[in-house]
């Protein structure tokens, strides 16, 4: 996935320190930058809180980057 990437870089992180993060093994997060492995839901929910993103970045159905605002709930 190419937003992976790209926001590890932005963050000047490497791919050991955030599998790190993720206690996922180095090889496995590897092959889900490279778009060798699915990433699981529950890695793509953990990322997009990690690098305060949204999914659809991460997926790449928009370039928008940004968390977006949470939805007003009626009182």
């Amino acid at each position: 996935m190419k937003k992976l990437y790209y926001l590890r870089k932005q963050h000047q992180l490497t791919i050991r320190k955030l599998a790190e993060h993720l206690h996922c093994d180095y090889s496995v997060y590897s092959k889900y930058e490279r778009g060798e492995r699915e990433v699981p839901l529950y890695i793509l929910i953990e990322l997009a809180d990690f690098f305060e993103t949204n999914l659809d970045f991460l997926l790449g159905r928009t370039d928008f980057s940004k968390k977006l605002p949470e939805p007003r709930r009626k009182k």
